[in-house]
């Protein structure tokens, strides 16, 4: 099968190992497009066959793509790979209800979504949806010699309104715990922090769905504790107790980093299985290889837009 895949230049979290795994699969030509290049797609595939593909998969930023319904109306076998369609559903939220109105405007396309509740309702909404799990790339993340230094800690984004209530419980655990909240650089600097941490406090609060840090902590070895997400944990295969820990609230949060105090072989087994069930679950190959699967599926009926609306598509891009 032939696939043509519009990915973003200097994305984050890079994907570009994932897409090697994926050429694996199937026969992939991809385009790395620039910020201007996204924003004006019809010009930007003015001079590629995209007709001889079989799948168009989008995978570019919302900001950037969900003015331009009118041209992607007409690609055919387009499917559309989104990490931050969970935003949809939050109340408050810049994007609330704009994905769902920007996917019903693409009433033939597959949406390829990070949630399994998310993909749920979003299903229940009538859109044609797979879940695919995050995932970590094992060539940049993975296990290293070394004291694990930092006893608890979070790294990653407080700031954006959308992880407000992150903020809020990382501060409370913070005034009774000895919590770090960090930030690195990308890259080696990520790993190497990632691997003097001992308890890697995930707060995905309010998200509905697991966000990368948790597999990339698991993948360094951490002990994760993570806010349980409901249906998310068995959608993907995590045990609790196994892998991770789970709390619902800084209470439950608590009495288990006092377990694991008291019982340093539990910390042990659960950052060992923790990182055994990520190497072989949630690696790039497995999401390129799951990835392959959607990609190969049936495409929905496609209807062409009507007339004035690929007219104004033509003028609006031109």
């Amino acid at each position: 099968m032939r696939v043509l895949v519009l990915t973003a230049a200097e994305r984050l979290p890079d994907l570009s190992a994932m897409y090697r795994y994926l050429g694996r699969h199937l026969q992939l030509e991809l385009l790395v497009l620039n910020k201007v290049q996204q924003r004006g797609l019809r010009r930007t595939l003015a001079g590629v066959q995209w007709q001889q593909f079989e799948r168009v998969l989008l995978d570019l930023p919302f900001r950037n793509i969900h003015q331009q319904s009118g041209f992607l109306a007409t690609l055919e076998g387009l499917v559309i790979y989104e990490e931050d369609a969970y935003q949809n559903y939050l109340p408050g939220a810049r994007r609330c209800g704009q994905f769902l109105r920007f996917y019903r405007r693409l009433p033939h396309a597959r949406v390829v979504v990070t949630g399994a509740l998310l993909a749920e309702r979003l299903r229940a909404d009538g859109v044609a949806v797979s879940f695919l799990a995050k995932g970590f790339d094992p060539s940049r993340l993975f296990v290293e010699p070394g004291p694990r230094d930092i006893e608890l800690a979070f790294i990653g984004r407080t700031a954006s309104s959308t992880y407000a209530p992150r903020k809020a419980l990382l501060q409370e655990l913070a005034g009774c715990e000895p919590l770090q909240v960090l930030r690195t650089e990308p890259g080696e600097a990520y790993r190497r922090m990632l691997n003097r941490v001992q308890i890697f406090v995930s707060a995905d609060l309010g998200l509905h769905e697991y966000m990368a840090k948790s597999f990339e902590a698991m993948a360094c070895g951490c002990v994760v504790l993570a806010w349980r997400q409901a249906a998310e944990e068995a959608a993907i295969g995590l045990e609790e107790g196994k892998h991770l820990l789970l709390y619902s609230s800084l209470d439950e949060l608590r009495r288990h980093l006092a377990r694991m105090r008291r019982e340093p072989a539990l910390a042990q087994a659960l950052g060992q299985n923790g990182r055994v069930f990520v190497e072989q679950h949630l690696s790039y190959e497995h999401l390129a290889a799951g990835l392959s699967q959607v990609l190969q599926e049936p495409t929905l009926p496609y209807v062409a837009p009507a007339r004035w609306r690929w007219w104004w598509s033509r003028r609006s891009w031109a």
